[in-house]
């Protein structure tokens, strides 16, 4: 990404903010694993969002008076014996370069001019990306510096940022897109190679080595997320990522997989069985779930809600196991349908966006997924694709996956 797109973000954001306020971003740190090991650093989305530097320990403040805004951002100071051992700190020139921020300064400044902020009497509002995805989790900094000055700048009120990043976030730009459609090449090859080298008897760590080479021969270090490969049995457990289920003649292979480009995730499902042959009652489960997701792109558009993807897509399949007579209340759908049908993608793989109730727009990007789980006929599996709506209906950008059980067999013959 260009540093105009991350200054445009910035520049949507501050319009938001309240005049007299200011505004805190980190990029966050790597947790601790284990002794002194810590996991790969992952840079705080929305920090990346708004300045494109993806280094650890850094801070973001924005100060609005008089309807301008005075932008700094934090980075760690050069330190020769510690790069040598955790690689090198971001460099002033390149920051600006990738950011557009041209006030930069070390890190062990930022508590002192937060302090002077704070206390000049023109910012009465601290805006703080405040996420939290269960109550009991540990805070991380926002949190806690959210503490620190409710303590002792009360005359200064906090507030979460977070809904106004969820509402630029939900539709994409140009740019966004464009990253979307090259992390799908990579995507789409990562499960070619694992549909030709499947086959009875290999083991699903195999099956995650064909994928993840695909990745890095692009370039791409590390996938959108943990990526989700299982056999047989282990395809009924949603978000499984052991590795070490061995496939047997007759099993399906889940996979739930993706690249990233530029920061930007795919999320992409496919299943076939490890010989390259659906039986008849893997033919018509994936038949089922292949015409609920084509319908669904069918009629996705501007205008729909989107609480009501998930809804149609269920219902639509529930018709579908009703003619093989697996169902015959849409009461039991759960039975078989055991997760949610759309998810937003983006700077997240379960994108941050504010859409809960909202009409679809235009460029708006999310996944139609459609999964069955049939434990007695031992058969589960999940159609996943990557919907970018238009102005007049949608797109799926991972269409060029093969899908159909006529391409995916024609595939594995190769």
């Amino acid at each position: 990404m260009k540093a105009e797109f991350h200054i445009a973000n910035r520049q949507r954001l501050y319009a938001e903010m309240a005049d007299g306020s200011a505004a805190v971003f980190f990029s966050g740190h790597a947790p601790r694993q284990s002794a002194d090991a810590y996991y790969t650093f992952f840079t705080n989305r929305n920090f990346l969002y708004l300045t494109g530097i993806r280094f650890a320990g850094l801070a973001l403040l924005a100060v609005k008076t008089g309807g301008a805004v005075q932008e700094t951002i934090y980075i760690l100071p050069p330190d020769l014996l510690k790069e040598r051992w955790t690689g090198r700190r971001p460099k002033a020139d390149e920051v600006l370069a990738q950011s557009g921020i041209s006030d930069i300064r070390f890190v062990e400044r930022f508590e002192d001019d937060l302090h002077k902020v704070l206390n000049s009497g023109s910012v009465t509002r601290l805006y703080l990306d405040l996420y939290r995805h269960t109550p009991d989790e540990a805070p991380d900094e926002a949190h806690r510096l959210a503490h620190r000055v409710q303590a002792g700048y009360p005359f200064v009120q906090v507030e979460n940022i977070l809904p106004a990043l969820k509402r630029l976030r939900t539709l994409k730009a140009p740019c966004e897109i464009d990253a979307m459609r090259r992390a799908m090449t990579v995507t789409r090859e990562g499960i070619l190679r694992m549909m030709r080298a499947s086959r009875p008897g290999m083991y699903e760590y195999e099956y995650k080595a064909e994928f993840d080479y695909a990745l890095t021969q692009a370039g791409v270090l590390e996938p959108a997320f943990h990526s989700i490969i299982s056999a047989g049995e282990n395809n009924f457990c949603i978000h499984y990522d052991s590795y070490m289920g061995q496939a047997k003649d007759g099993d399906m292979i889940l996979n739930d997989v993706g690249a990233q480009w530029d920061g930007e995730c795919n999320d992409v499902s496919r299943g076939w069985p490890c010989n390259g042959k659906f039986s008849k009652e893997q033919r018509a489960l994936y038949e089922c779930a292949l015409n609920t997701s084509n319908y669904m792109f069918s009629i996705i558009k501007p205008g729909m809600l989107m609480d009501d993807v998930d809804k149609t897509a269920r219902r639509y399949c529930y018709e579908q196991l009703k003619k093989l007579g697996l169902l015959s209340s849409y009461d039991e759908i759960g039975k078989y349908m055991w997760h949610g049908g759309a998810h937003h993608v983006g700077y997240d793989v379960h994108d941050v966006v504010d859409a809960l109730g909202k009409p679809i727009a235009p460029n708006m990007v999310f996944c139609v997924d459609i999964g069955i789980y049939v434990e007695d006929w031992g058969i589960g599996f999940r159609v996943e694709d990557n919907c970018l709506v238009t102005p007049s209906g949608c797109e799926n950008l991972s269409a060029s996956v093969p899908r159909t059980i006529e391409d995916i067999e024609a595939v594995m013959r190769k």
